[in-house]
């Protein structure tokens, strides 16, 4: 008899976590989710709520897991929650939980872009903690995601709250270039890297085959809407996000945009043998509205 998977998912609330733990318990992983939050419960599944991840609650409960997959971070900081408290501190805190575990294997999503010559604060933070996954000893895999979509994703969501307003804002000339990947694949690809020996210790993309620049990716999401595209000032993106908690732009959401970045998707594809989705053929489609 083959022995089952056991795999402890943090930010289990998270659109990418629901995704993943809704396939992973389809194909027959045994799962231990923690969120901070309530969620629904898959099969084969034992859901841990809480606010600290406690280790006195979680650390009996996931001890001799094959594989953790970390899902906690943070985009936009704030007065009160800041990158290096979320996307630092409490990834040393995750990885130390696994190593008390005694769990040999750590998968964590990081950033396109990032890297050891980056300015941008949420990036510099992502690769403090590649680092301190690096250098813990486990087995890992970073995987370095595009904008990662489907029906519920942050950015879907927030186009079609503008698409409800009959105007979506393009920040500046909108040129600039995406390589977005469906979450479809993404499940697929993480399934992947729980056990299979390719994976071990690697910093992968996690991008789609289909390279487009903004501008280009509005319009086919709203093609069939009647919505208006209206490109506003970069300076006044800038003010707007500095001055304006509420801005639909962070500055870090800009300076991702504008970053222009671009990954290795062939070797993505050589590793894992998938044949991925195009995202513009899901958007001339209307699958994401």
């Amino acid at each position: 008899m083959v022995k089952r998977i056991k795999v402890v998912v943090t930010g289990a609330n998270g659109f990418v976590a629901k995704n993943l733990r809704k396939y992973l318990s389809k194909n027959n992983v045994d799962l231990i989710s923690i969120s901070r939050s309530d969620f629904k419960e898959y099969d084969n599944e034992l859901k841990i709520i809480s606010k600290n991840y406690d280790e006195k609650i979680i650390l009996n409960k996931i001890k001799n897991s094959d594989a953790l997959i970390h899902l906690v971070g943070l985009g936009k900081q704030s007065v009160n929650i800041d990158y290096e408290m979320i996307n630092v501190e409490f990834t040393k805190h995750i990885v130390n939980l696994a190593k008390k575990a005694k769990i040999k294997k750590i998968i964590y999503n990081s950033g396109l872009g990032v890297s050891s010559k980056t300015s941008v604060g949420y990036f510099i933070s992502k690769y403090k903690a590649e680092k301190i996954i690096m250098n813990s000893g486990l087995n890992y895999t970073i995987f370095r995601p595009s904008y990662i979509v489907g029906k519920d994703d942050l950015f879907t969501k927030f186009l079609k709250k503008q698409i409800k307003l009959k105007i979506i804002e393009i920040p500046g000339s909108g040129n600039y270039s995406i390589q977005p990947i469906s979450i479809n694949d993404v499940v697929k690809v993480f399934l992947q890297s729980l056990d299979q020996i390719k994976f071990k210790n690697k910093i992968i993309d996690l991008v789609g085959p289909d390279y487009l620049t903004f501008e280009q990716y509005v319009k086919l999401f709203s093609k069939d809407t009647k919505t208006k595209i209206k490109k506003i000032n970069l300076e006044n993106a800038y003010y707007d996000a500095i001055t304006n908690s509420k801005s639909n732009f962070g500055v870090d959401d800009l300076n991702i945009l504008i970053g222009d970045f671009k990954g290795n998707y062939n070797k993505l594809q050589k590793i894992t043998q998938i044949k991925f989705e195009s995202v513009i053929e899901l958007l001339k489609s209307g699958g994401l509205l």
